[in-house]
């Protein structure tokens, strides 16, 4: 899997740049869009749970201005957007590039990475925002924003296995592409994005903490909003465990890959 990855390097990185300039390529905004539309959607959820919903966080740490609220509510925006960019647009990659089946020699492998670097892409940017937003409203950036790559990892690692998955199947399976719409909506609100773990009931919280995206939202709102450590043994874990999702999704597609041509 990783000697994959790095002897095809080269070639991911210049099909994932093509792919971020092709995205805005024509339009007035450019690559400006990659930052204004992260902004435009925050506006619109804080709008409706901290406005009309009057949510709170309720957190001691945090008082209840919207812009912090806003904050808070960012971090676990970016964590669910990486994996649900990636997700939604996996069961296409395959049938997409059908020439690249049949008529070409190209590692097939390498298109969920490049949409992962894609959707990676796009994360670092509404990263870059909340920063930003957070040394205007004086808070300033925490020290501890530095180890944000450390949530990213098993983040990347999972949506990856994933990713793998979901292409190989997508194939076979044209339904596959409506089922990951829903999933990700889904487990948009299943996830601590717009709550807290501590506002679950007690008799749910563990069946939330098994979903691998609670503890990666928390951690990323650690390093991120609190400028607390992460849970570093918790984060190992969680590595080991999306590692072991990615070999099998890279199995599973390379298992697969060997009827793309007589489908397509």
């Amino acid at each position: 899997m990783w000697r994959s990855v790095w002897l095809n390097r080269q070639l991911i990185a210049r099909l994932a740049r093509r792919d971020i300039v092709a995205r805005y390529r024509g339009s007035l905004g450019g690559l400006l869009w990659t930052v204004a539309t992260p902004v435009i959607m925050l506006a619109v959820y804080t709008f409706v749970f901290s406005v009309v919903f009057q949510a709170r966080w309720g957190s001691e740490e945090l008082s209840q201005g919207r812009a912090q609220f806003a904050l808070v509510l960012f971090a676990g925006l970016l964590v669910h957007g990486l994996l649900a960019e990636t997700l939604n647009a996996a069961p296409a990659l395959v049938t997409a590039h059908a020439n690249y089946v049949k008529k070409v020699v190209f590692p097939l492998e390498t298109l969920p990475v490049i949409q992962l670097c894609v959707a990676l892409f796009q994360c670092l940017a509404g990263v870059a925002v909340l920063l930003a937003a957070q040394w205007l409203l004086g808070g300033g950036v925490p020290a501890t924003a530095p180890l944000l790559p450390l949530v990213l990892l098993p983040l990347a690692l999972l949506t990856l296995g994933l990713a793998w998955f979901v292409a190989a199947l997508g194939v076979y399976v044209r339904d596959v592409g409506q089922v990951t719409q829903v999933f990700t909506t889904v487990l948009l609100f299943a996830s601590p994005v717009f709550f807290p773990l501590s506002a679950i009931p007690e008799r749910f919280r563990g069946l939330m903490q098994l979903n691998p995206l609670a503890f990666l939202i928390t951690q990323a709102r650690e390093v991120l909003v609190w400028g607390r450590l992460p849970d570093f043994w918790g984060l190992l874990a969680c590595s080991a465990g999306a590692l072991g999702v990615a070999w099998l999704g890279y199995a599973w597609f390379q298992a697969t890959r060997k009827g793309f041509a007589d489908v397509l």
